[in-house]
C-alpha cells in the first residue's frame, strides 16, 4: 500500500504485526541497568536502532554553562550523568504536515534490594499480560513505542510527511537537564508526545520539583557524656519537622490551583535518603538528609527554594544547638517549575481522536503530582506537550511492570496520531 494514506484498520494491523518485535525491543531496553551515569551502553544501542532505520543520528552532550544560565536548569553536580542524549531525525521528501518530537528517557531509578523483587529487576520477565523489570513502565515501554509507532507506518509503505525528531534523553529522574538540553540545542517541533506510563490518560497539569540536601554538623562525644554533645542526626529530624510544616502550608493552598484541588495531598516532601555519624558509640558529628518537595504550577523554583531556606533558618534561630551551627541547604537536583497543558489545542484534539479510534473510549486527563520532562516543551518551547502512555504499576517500586495489552493500544493510538498530525507520504 503506497498510493493512498493507510486506514485506521491498516495501521492497527501493522502495529499488531510488529508487536512481538516491539516486546523484544522493550525487553532489550529493560536489560540495560541504565541508572544515573550508566546510560552509555543503552544510548549507543539506541543510536544503532535509529541509524538502522535510516534516521539521521546525532549525539548531544550536556552543556553545564548553558544549563546554569537557563531558569529551568538544575545544578550540574559531580553525580550528573555524562552519557549523551541521542537524537534521531526523520525528514520527509516534501513537508505537507506538522512536525513532531517523540521523546523518552532511558535513565531509571535504582532497583533497591534484589531479594525484594519476584524477578531480577534487569532480567525482564513476562507473566500473563505484564512485562516486569526496572524501567519496564517508566519508561522503556514508551521509548520503544516511539520507534515502533513509526515502524508500523513504514510497514505499510508510508512515512510521516513532516519532520519527526526522536529524542532519547538522560537525567529525567534527577534533574530534567537532558530534556532541557534539547531545547537549548534548538530542537523544536509543533507538538511533543512523551509516552510516560499514564494509564492511557493525558496529563493536564504537573507539579514542579526541587531536590535539596540539608546538612548539620554536631559535636561528637562518648555516649557516656551524651548530654554534653550535640547529636547531628537528632538535629536533622528537627529541621525535617519544620519542613513538614512548610509542606502542610503549601498543601493548604491547593484550592487556589483548580487542577490540584481534588487531590488529597498534592505537595509531597520526601525524605529520600539520610546518612550520618561514624560510630555507634559516638554522638554523631554530622548528618545529611536528601529531600524532594513538589511545587504548584506558577510557583517559581527560585521562590520555592528561598522559602525552604527561610524555613530552615527559622527553626535554626530558635534551636539551642542549631543557632550556633546553622544547617546548610544545598540544591542539588531538580529545580523545575510545574506546568498546565492548555485545553483546546489541535494536537490534543488529534490525540483524542486517535485514542478513541485505538481504544473505543474517550481520552481522559489527569493531574500528576510528580516531575515530567513535558515541562520543558510546555514552558519554554510553548507548544502542546502531550504526556500520554500505557498502564504501569509499581513505578519506582519493586516488581515494576507494564501492561502489554495497554502498550499495544497506546502504540496504535500513537501511530494513528502521527499519521493524522504529520500526514503521510509513500516511503521512497
Amino acid at each position: 500500500m503506497t498510493g493512498t494514506a493507510p486506514s485506521d484498520d491498516d495501521i492497527a494491523a501493522a502495529v499488531a504485526e510488529g508487536f512481538a518485535g516491539q516486546i523484544a525491543h522493550t525487553r532489550a531496553l529493560v536489560g540495560f541497568a541504565s541508572t544515573r551515569g550508566r546510560e552509555h551502553a543503552v544510548q549507543a544501542w539506541t543510536a544503532r536502532a535509529f541509524a538502522g532505520r535510516g534516521y539521521e543520528v546525532a549525539e548531544l552532550a550536556l552543556d553545564p554553562v548553558a544549563i546554569a544560565a537557563h531558569p529551568g536548569g538544575a545544578p550540574v553536580m559531580a553525580e550528573h550523568s555524562d552519557a549523551p542524549i541521542v537524537i534521531g531525525r526523520h525528514r520527509p521528501r516534501r513537508t505537507a504536515g506538522r512536525s513532531l518530537i517523540l521523546q523518552a528517557h532511558v535513565d531509571v531509578v535504582p532497583a533497591g534490594p534484589g531479594d525484594l523483587w519476584t524477578h531480577s529487576p534487569f532480567e525482564p520477565a513476562i507473566v500473563g499480560d505484564w512485562l516486569y523489570g526496572r524501567g519496564a513502565a517508566d519508561m522503556k515501554a514508551g521509548h520503544a513505542a516511539n520507534l515502533f509507532a513509526l515502524d508500523a507506518l513504514r510497514r505499510l509503505g508510508h512515512q510521516p510527511a513532516a519532520e519527526v525528531i526522536l529524542q532519547s534523553v538522560v537525567e529525567e529522574e534527577s534533574t530534567g537537564n537532558g530534556a532541557l538540553m534539547t531545547h537549548l540545542a534548538g530542537y523544536r517541533a509543533e507538538a511533543v508526545l512523551i509516552p510516560e506510563p499514564m494509564d492511557e490518560r493525558l496529563v493536564r497539569a504537573n507539579v514542579g520539583v526541587l531536590w535539596f540536601t540539608v546538612e548539620v554538623r554536631g559535636r561528637p562525644v562518648h555516649v557516656r557524656e551524651m548530654g554534653e554533645g550535640a547529636n547531628a542526626i537528632d538535629a536533622v529530624y528537627r529541621v525535617i519537622a519544620a519542613l513538614r510544616g512548610l509542606e502542610a502550608a503549601w498543601n493548604a493552598q491547593k484550592d487556589r490551583h483548580p487542577h490540584f484541588a481534588a487531590l488529597a495531598h498534592p505537595i509531597n516532601l520526601n525524605l529520600g535518603r539520610i546518612e550520618g555519624g561514624d560510630w555507634a558509640s559516638s554522638v554523631p558529628a554530622w548528618c545529611r538528609a536528601s529531600c524532594r518537595i513538589a511545587l504548584y504550577p506558577g510557583m517559581a523554583a527560585d521562590a520555592a527554594a528561598r522559602a525552604i531556606e527561610a524555613c530552615v533558618a527559622d527553626v535554626a534561630a530558635t534551636d539551642p544547638f542549631l543557632c550556633r551551627t546553622p544547617p546548610r541547604v544545598t540544591f542539588d537536583g531538580f529545580f523545575a517549575q510545574g506546568y498546565v497543558l492548555d485545553e483546546g489545542s489541535d494536537a490534543e484534539a488529534v490525540l483524542a481522536d486517535a485514542h478513541r479510534a485505538a481504544t473505543g473510549d474517550a481520552m481522559r486527563s489527569v493531574t500528576m503530582p510528580c516531575y515530567l520532562d513535558a515541562r520543558v516543551h510546555a514552558l519554554y518551547d510553548r507548544v502542546p506537550a502531550l504526556c500520554y502512555g500505557p498502564v504501569g504499576e509499581n513505578i519506582h517500586g519493586f516488581d515494576e511492570r507494564v501492561s502489554l495489552s495497554s502498550l499495544q493500544r497506546v502504540t496504535t493510538a500513537m501511530a494513528l496520531f502521527i499519521a493524522r498530525w504529520c500526514g503521510t507520504e509513500p516511503v521512497a
